[in-house]
């Protein structure tokens, strides 16, 4: 699969990518909300038949991941999305893209009519950027997380949903 934006392109994750998705993973400012990911955690991802993982690229280079996940059971039939992506690309509205991207692919080649996303509650830009794309929030998950502190931390649910 490989979806095109205007400045990225999505596509499927390689083992050969995870190395490079590791070190984006510990910079500070993604660690913060992701924890420590390590390199066969994300070779792991690139296949597994339950989580659709994709690099995500602007001009040719490698600077993010984002993923899906689908209930399956119609009485529950939903989509999960989750990413990061490399600090130095934060506050240009390329999370908003590549969201926006998967998000069209699930409403429309997947047929899906609810999506959710569950940002840490305290981590405000990810929150703005879903909200753009068309998320709103449904509640706080009270301790849903550990943080790499140690703590436990809130979550935000957050969905988008088109009523058939």
């Amino acid at each position: 699969m490989i979806l095109r934006g205007s400045r990225l392109v999505l596509c499927a994750l390689l083992p050969a990518d995870a190395l490079r998705l590791a070190e984006i993973a510990r910079q500070p400012e993604v660690a913060r909300w992701w924890g420590p990911v390590s390199p066969s955690e994300l070779e792991e991802k690139a296949g597994d038949a339950q989580v659709v993982a994709l690099a995500v690229e602007e001009g040719g280079e490698l600077i993010g991941m984002i993923q899906f996940s689908e209930e399956r059971d119609a009485t529950y039939r939903h989509a999960t999305i989750d990413l990061f992506l490399s600090a130095s690309r934060h506050g240009r509205g390329l999370g908003r893209e590549a969201v926006a991207l998967v998000v069209d692919h699930l409403l429309e080649a997947r047929g899906h009519h609810r999506i959710t996303i569950d940002p840490a509650a305290a981590n405000h830009r990810a929150i703005r950027c879903y909200a753009a794309v068309g998320f709103a929030a449904v509640g706080v998950m009270r301790g849903y997380e550990r943080g790499v502190d140690g703590t436990f931390h809130d979550g935000l649910l957050m969905e988008l949903v088109r009523v058939p």
